[in-house]
């Protein structure tokens, strides 16, 4: 995936996480995480790979949001998003 097209999918994702986010059986901190990272998609100027982990955060966060539990779909997803964000973090 180019960069450009990451940025648009962060974008995308950073605008589901809004909507998670204002409802209110989502825990307050369940996008601590990605929050911490301090990338945005208006961060053109980060390299690929940060944008790369922030969106996996990210991903996992979602997951997490739209799952019932570890075994659920979603939960799986969540799971998948957390390894991925690791690998992606140790290549930062």
């Amino acid at each position: 995936m180019h960069k450009d097209e990451l940025l648009e999918l962060h974008d995308h994702m950073v605008t589901i996480m809004e909507y998670f986010d204002a409802r209110e059986e989502v825990p307050d901190d369940l996008f601590d995480p990605y929050q911490e990272l301090d990338v945005t998609p208006a961060d053109v100027h980060k390299s690929k790979s940060e944008h790369k982990h922030a969106v996996f955060v990210l991903g996992n966060a979602l997951a997490n949001a739209m799952s019932d539990d570890e075994f659920s779909d979603a939960g799986r997803v969540g799971k998948r998003m957390k390894e991925l964000a690791e690998d992606a973090e140790s290549k930062i």
